[in-house]
């Protein structure tokens, strides 16, 4: 099960009621943090999560509203008792090693940091069976969508092992994907007891971007997209594509291309008072649209 929240929707510069655009991951009290503006540490703490429980930070792109937080984000991260032995990872694109250790400069920190420069493509492993991968998306500089995915055991047979009669002590190693070899001499493999695969819970977050066709690709049957908008009346849609930005409408559509089960919106303009106010529109063209609101959570199980 993940755990997902949205403890910021906001674009460009807080508001009283709207936390900068922010995504906290959450897997067996480990958690991923994509970006880090202003404020991000008041905007944990209202969603009632739990800082001390942060492995990683991804960024997307060296905008202020991205990064500009994390240098006080990551003081209060070593006030929670984190320590030498607890190091956490910082991923992002490229620059990430000459801008982190600049915006730290400010933080000296009691715990390890740990940077990594991803290219479009890369793969970084997350806690247990989390895996991460990013991709180049179209903004006025490099910016990376990320997608978090789950592999989930498949479905195991306890007819198959008792047909086979595999003793019960041996089920768990082969439910865990390991070949055992039973007393009696016999070797058995997974699949001779699995009944079949189950889908990975799969997250992508692409904010920052044009709405450019390889988003769908990317986030192809994801239980959640994360998205970006910045604007829910398409009559904006020439001022948005300057900014190299995306309308509600735009990613519903990619939502729908994508297969995705459920879309939620985030990054709004501050001048956009009422997120709700297009929501209708964006959910003719995908049904399962939310517009983001600070501090929304899910908790993703998958199907069965």
């Amino acid at each position: 099960m993940l755990t997902v929240c949205l403890p910021g929707t906001g674009g460009f510069m807080p508001l009283v009621d709207r936390w900068l655009t922010c995504c906290w991951i959450e897997y067996q009290g480990h958690a991923i943090l994509i970006d880090c503006g202003e404020g991000t540490q008041l905007a944990l703490k209202e969603a009632g999560l739990h800082l001390s429980r942060l492995d990683m930070v991804l960024i997307t792109h060296f905008h202020a509203d991205h990064v500009a937080g994390l240098a006080g984000m990551l003081l209060s991260l070593g006030n929670t008792g984190r320590g030498e032995d607890q190091p956490l990872m910082i991923a992002g694109p490229p620059g990430l090693c000459k801008i982190i250790p600049a915006l730290l400069v400010i933080a000296p920190l009691p715990y390890p940091v740990h940077l990594a420069e991803l290219s479009p493509g890369d793969s970084l492993p997350g806690y247990g069976d989390l895996s991460i991968t990013c991709t180049a998306l179209k903004h006025r500089i490099p910016c990376y969508g990320y997608r978090v995915d789950l592999k989930r055991r498949p479905v195991f047979s306890p007819e198959k092992a008792d047909a086979l009669s595999v003793p019960k002590p041996f089920w768990k190693k082969l439910h865990g994907g390991e070949t055992v070899q039973l007393p009696d001499g016999r070797t058995i493999c997974p699949d001779q007891v699995i009944e079949r695969p189950r889908a990975p819970i799969s997250v992508s977050y692409c904010t920052d971007t044009l709405p450019i066709p390889e988003i769908a690709e990317f986030a192809k049957g994801v239980d959640l997209m994360i998205a970006e908008g910045m604007y829910g009346d398409d009559s904006m849609a020439e001022k948005v594509a300057e900014k190299r930005h995306s309308l509600y409408s735009q990613s519903a559509r990619l939502a729908k291309e994508a297969g995705a089960k459920r879309l939620w919106l985030t990054h709004f303009s501050p001048a956009m008072q009422d997120p709700e106010e297009h929501l209708e529109a964006a959910r003719a063209i995908f049904s399962n649209t939310e517009a983001g609101k600070d501090g929304m959570k899910t908790e993703l199980e998958g199907e069965d």
